[in-house]
């Protein structure tokens, strides 16, 4: 399947050909392709699912003659179209234009008059001193390409990091800037700021009366690599993984259009730029000018919610600033107009974790849990939790028989009551607990020769009486759905759950109504609650799986269940388009951090991300709710 990377890159291939061809003629054409492009390399869903669906123009910037070729290209494996347009050119050129600073018209003159055919030729060429002698470039454009393949190169294994990696590489920097008393108010920009899946470059902007001090600590920034620029309002540093990291500085009191030019996505911008000229106003990053009239002045904005207001709409949440909407949402809100934007969910809301791996060695069909229930249910009470869910994968089909999964999932049990009966009396001997149970584990007619070790293994931490907030632990399981929809645990195993998760680990290639009446099948159990991680993606490594996701959708509303949006940072799925389409249909969601160890819990903060990017409110959201609220929607 192409991949929205291809896609984009295929795109952008054309808008080139197009600046080449005639660029003053086909000027709206070549802006039409790359904010198409820029679309689909930043869409949460695979583009061939969009396709699958009918729904290409869900993603802003694909107009109706994109589509059609999109269409012939997902059909037949090639575009017509595409391929005319670029027809003539050298095909290395679009590969040289991967690199910064060389365009279109510099790929094609370095294809062609230097016969370079691949970014290795380029970097021979350059270091043979080939480039400087080419009329319009020089020596100075020649150190400046050998840079920009160096970075390149760096940066080549992975172009987009998760958004976790790009948190913590902002975090470390933000932290360095605080040490400079000339530092106001310091923000993450772009992608960042949106919460983007992946993010790119780490964009930070300071509000600060001292831009030069700012500026000067900012380059002086211990784990650099080296300073890529240095200037009075802007500098740039590489750092030794080949992640660039850019700030801009701005007065306190323009620091608010600052900090909204440079947050939204281009297309949140241009469609925020063209109501602001059609009430005969400019934008820009140092604030608004009225136009029309004499000696105009910029007015400055200290904060975002002014600018907005001064625009006539509600503020817009980082999150949704992607124009899918949001704009004119804000602007009905404004005018007491429904509907308007939503109240996003935020993760003070989370009353529960609903996907927790312990280590409770039941010789998984998948990878086991590191932490042990006694730390985990400490952790969860550490983040003011009611309940959590434990819910390690099904035992395995190959290594036990039905006898045996149930003996196992029934010693389960027994633990799970015995340690809400002492949750419920305040205070949990998780060890002492485990440790009566341990003579009944070994009884179990199968081989695990850890179970023993697991069930009486001493804490690295301390008991306590008493965990504040904490009132309940779920008997859960996540279990696998096989290929043709079957679930590989005894009814009698699966009676002893409060109640399961069922997702796809598996024979992922199957055609969309045969994967669709898979999940479908493994949804109708009674006993099944949660869809988790629906779509099967891990960024970066394996798309998604190919649903009819309007007939999940209404199975799931249906029959009252519910879909999981999985906050593991490899995950983050359900993907937040998938998310608000649920959300509109008035689907109800759940979130899990599917932790395997105790600190996987705080990724919880990502799924939130997710939900928020999909305009979902804390109603939406299953396991916002008290303990007693949940209990009924589980009528337990």
């Amino acid at each position: 399947m192409v991949t929205n990377l291809e896609i984009a890159q295929l795109l952008r291939a054309v808008a080139a050909a197009y600046q080449l061809k005639d660029e003053d003629k086909n000027r709206f054409k070549i802006i039409a392709y790359q904010r198409a492009a820029d679309a689909v390399e930043h869409a949460s869903s695979e583009l061939k699912d969009l396709w699958d669906d009918g729904k290409l123009d869900d993603i802003p910037g694909i107009g109706e003659s994109i589509a059609s070729h999109l269409d012939e290209l997902f059909r037949t494996g090639k575009s017509k179209h595409f391929e005319e347009v670029m027809k003539g050119l050298p095909p290395a050129m679009f590969d040289l234009m991967e690199i910064p600073g060389i365009g279109a018209k510099r790929a094609f003159r370095l294809s062609t008059e230097l016969r370079v055919k691949s970014v290795a030729d380029l970097e021979k060429a350059v270091k043979e001193g080939k480039i400087a002698k080419l009329e319009g470039f020089g020596e100075e454009s020649q150190a400046e390409i050998l840079k920009s393949i160096e970075d390149t190169k760096a940066k080549s294994k992975e172009k987009r990091h998760l958004l976790p990696y790009a948190e913590d590489i902002a975090h470390e920097v933000i932290e360095w800037m605080k040490r400079e008393k000339a530092v106001g108010r310091i923000d993450p920009l772009g992608s960042l700021r949106r919460k983007v899946l992946t993010v790119g470059d780490i964009d930070l902007s300071v509000a600060t009366k001292n831009p030069e001090k700012v500026i000067d600590h900012f380059t002086k920034y211990p784990n650099k690599k080296r300073v890529l620029e240095k200037g009075t309002r802007t500098a740039s540093i590489i750092l030794p993984s080949g992640v660039q990291v850019d700030l801009m500085v701005e007065a306190p009191d323009a620091y608010g259009a600052l900090l909204q030019h440079f947050t939204g996505s281009k297309h949140h911008n241009i469609a925020l730029r063209n109501y602001a000229l059609k009430k005969g106003l400019s934008l820009s990053d140092y604030g608004i000018t009225k136009l029309k009239t004499q000696n105009p002045k910029v007015l400055k904005f200290s904060r975002e919610e002014e600018l907005y207001k001064f625009l006539g709409m509600d503020y817009i949440q980082p999150e949704l600033r992607e124009d899918a909407g949001e704009i004119e949402a804000a602007l009905r809100q404004a005018q007491g107009k429904l509907p308007g934007l939503p109240k996003l969910i935020e993760s003070k809301d989370i009353k529960g974790d609903l996907q927790i791996h312990s280590n409770f060695d039941i010789e998984t069909s998948h990878d086991l849990g590191e932490s042990s229930m006694e730390e985990i249910i400490h952790k969860a009470s550490d983040m003011g939790y009611e309940y959590i869910a434990f819910t390690e994968h099904n035992p395995s089909r190959s290594k036990h028989g039905d006898k045996q999964i149930i003996d196992i999932l029934k010693c389960k049990r027994e633990i799970v009551d015995k340690i809400n009966y002492e949750l419920q009396n305040g205070s949990v001997r998780l060890r002492e607990t485990m440790a009566r149970h341990s003579e009944k584990i070994e009884q179990i007619n199968y081989s695990i020769e850890n179970m023993n070790k697991v069930s009486t293994q001493k804490s690295k931490i301390p008991l306590r009486q008493g965990y504040a907030g904490l009132k309940k632990v779920f008997n859960s399981l996540e279990i696998d759905i096989m290929p043709d929809g079957r679930l590989p645990v005894p009814d009698a195993g699966m009676q002893t759950l409060d109640f399961a998760l069922v997702s796809i680990h598996g024979s992922f290639k199957l055609p969309r109504d045969k994967m669709t009446q898979r999940v479908l099948s493994a949804l109708a159990h009674p006993k099944v609650k949660i869809l988790a991680h629906p779509t099967g993606r891990k960024l970066g490594y394996r798309e998604g799986i190919e649903l009819d996701w309007p007939k999940v959708f209404e199975f799931a509303k249906a029959n009252d269940k519910w879909l999981e949006i999985n906050a593991e940072p490899m995950r983050l799925d359900l993907p937040d388009v998938l998310v608000r389409e649920a959300v509109e249909l008035g689907i109800k969601l759940t979130l899990g951090t599917d932790s395997h160890h105790k600190d996987g819990l705080e990724n919880m903060k990502y799924g939130v991300s997710v939900a928020r990017r999909g305009w979902a409110t804390k109603q939406d959201i299953l396991n916002t709710r008290s303990l007693g609220e949940f209990l009924k929607l589980l009528k337990i």
